[in-house]
């Protein structure tokens, strides 16, 4: 008997579970309440419900700041490690939230990481 834990039958690290857990969160979370918007309007534009008090406008502010790293980041990371389509996750963030497709780049990102350490 060894003492050697058994080794792993995929090569996918757990961060990329936690990732797309993230990612799935995100996304139903954000669903839900873009679909609140829908079937129960407040009556603001959807720009003036952006900036409706300074609470909000503060946390506008930091979406766009983090949705703007995050767009560079994908952009950056997916042409360094030759990640497909990685273009497009900076598009669906515009039609879903970047709190889905940032997450999900990243646990592609950790799976291709995990592809290249064991090539």
């Amino acid at each position: 008997m060894t003492d050697r834990a058994p080794r792993r039958s995929s090569s996918t690290p757990p961060a990329f579970w936690v990732y797309l857990a993230v990612a799935a969160i995100g996304l139903v979370g954000t669903a839900w309440f873009n679909i609140q918007s829908v079937v129960n309007p407040s009556g603001d534009t959807f720009f003036a419900a952006w900036f409706a008090n300074p609470s909000v406008s503060s946390l506008s502010w930091d979406l766009l700041a983090t949705a703007s790293a995050a767009s560079i980041f994908i952009i950056l990371e997916g042409r360094r490690l030759g990640i497909r389509w990685y273009w497009a996750y900076v598009i669906f963030s515009f039609v879903t939230a970047v709190a889905f497709t940032f997450p999900l780049f990243l646990a592609v990102r950790e799976r291709r990481l995990a592809q290249a350490s064991a090539a």
